[in-house]
């Protein structure tokens, strides 16, 4: 909880320094959310070691099938770089370049999510 509270404090601070930047100086409005937004990330990266703990107590359910475990966090992490990227375009005014971003994203989801649905199909033949 104390992470949210701080990161949500950061980003209202940060918001409120780039404002004033905004007509003057446009362009250290991008930098002070481009940095901004790596602080953010390094207070998630703090949280790491308790996701990572709970991957391993799922993985030790999954057994054989942790395999579709890799699978799954390999898909989060694309969503989360991909919206990252995206937003810093974005908000950038470089919507066009953040669209191609969000594209190769998702094609690199639908890429990386194609074993899982060759296992499906793979359980339905099996069962015919």
């Amino acid at each position: 909880m104390q992470e949210i509270v701080k990161a949500a404090f950061l980003g209202m601070l940060g918001v409120m320094i780039a404002m004033q930047f905004k007509q003057s100086r446009p362009e250290y409005g991008t930098l002070i959310a481009l940095v901004l937004g790596i602080l953010i990330f390094g207070l998630a990266l703090r949280q790491i070691g308790a996701v990572l703990t709970q991957i391993e107590r799922i993985n030790g359910y999954l057994g054989d099938s942790g395999k579709y475990l890799v699978i799954l966090l390999k898909v989060i992490c694309i969503t989360y770089v991909c919206d990252f990227a995206a937003g810093i375009c974005k908000d950038s005014g470089y919507s066009a370049i953040s669209g191609q971003i969000e594209l190769l994203g998702k094609i690199s989801v639908l890429i990386s999510g194609l074993p899982i649905l060759f296992a499906v199909i793979d359980q339905i033949y099996s069962f015919l």
